[in-house]
């Protein structure tokens, strides 16, 4: 009978103690939020050489475009005062997961990959990927599948590419301005990125009527906002941000600020943002 007993009251004492692991490890996932919030400012990692989702502005040297403007919104949402992270695509992961940056909001595309080891909300942007060729080259991408094609380092066009032209040389930078000095230079027979992007990147170009951008997309690209895994209520709190945005019409107006008629990437807006089902 003694012996049962103190085999009980060790059980039980082990379930407490598991029981309160549980609630322990639930409270620290869920503090995110209120981290930021007692903190008062919330770091977000961003492009500063990928326009129109963000860049240097000439005038005042800050980090201005798309994405900025979801920045924005999101932290004035949250009652915190913003503090940009300037990161390029290979390093927006590392940022997240180090602790340097809170959230990603840099034209990062949602992939299986890329969800096993951050959470994504609900899309903000949905574009594809397209080449920017010399105005002389083939109008098919079927005609680029052995040739020297630049990408991004760490997106998912430099991805793409291996998998749908594995007889090209896929040849990787740092961010895509450096993609089209290897385009310019003759290093690569054309580059990829998001649609918005090549548009923004032809435009700007003083030599843009040597270029043009292929009508066929390699993929479709949903964007959404990166938080750590495990963060609940910070995702949510995203999430009612982006359809609060949408619902209201600020995210179209923030839309047409960046890809409207009147701007250096005009594109039409095929999407609205959406509950995740």
């Amino acid at each position: 009978m003694t012996t049962i007993s103190r085999f009980s009251k060790k059980h039980l004492s082990f379930i407490a103690l598991l029981a309160f692991s549980s609630a322990t490890s639930v409270t620290a996932y869920a503090d995110q939020l209120s981290d930021i919030k007692q903190a008062g400012v919330i770091r977000i990692a961003t492009f500063d050489s990928n326009p129109p989702f963000g860049s240097v502005d000439e005038k005042t040297h800050e980090i201005v475009g798309y994405d900025v403007d979801f920045a924005q919104a999101i932290a004035k949402k949250l009652g915190v005062k913003l503090q940009l992270v300037a990161t390029n695509p290979a390093n927006r992961i590392p940022l997240l997961q180090s602790g340097k940056a809170d959230v990603i909001i840099a034209d990062i595309t949602i992939t299986p990959e890329r969800a096993k080891v951050i959470d994504f909300s609900t899309p903000y942007f949905i574009t594809g990927q397209q080449f920017l060729v010399p105005a002389t080259s083939p109008d098919k991408l079927d005609g680029y599948a052995t040739a020297r094609i630049g990408a991004v380092k760490g997106t998912t066009g430099e991805q793409e590419l291996h998998h749908r032209f594995p007889q090209s040389r896929v040849l990787s930078y740092d961010d895509i301005p450096l993609a089209l000095s290897a385009l310019r230079n003759g290093n690569v027979q054309a580059i990829t990125q998001d649609s918005t992007i090549l548009a923004g990147l032809l435009d700007g170009a003083p030599d843009k009527a040597k270029y043009k951008v292929l009508p066929e997309l390699l993929s479709k690209e949903e964007i959404g906002i990166g938080v750590k895994k495990d963060q609940p209520a910070l995702l949510n709190a995203i999430n009612d941000e982006l359809l609060s945005l949408e619902k209201s019409g600020e995210a179209v107006k923030i839309y047409n600020a960046w890809f409207g008629p009147q701007t250096k990437s005009p594109q039409p807006r095929l999407f609205t943002i959406k509950a995740a089902k």
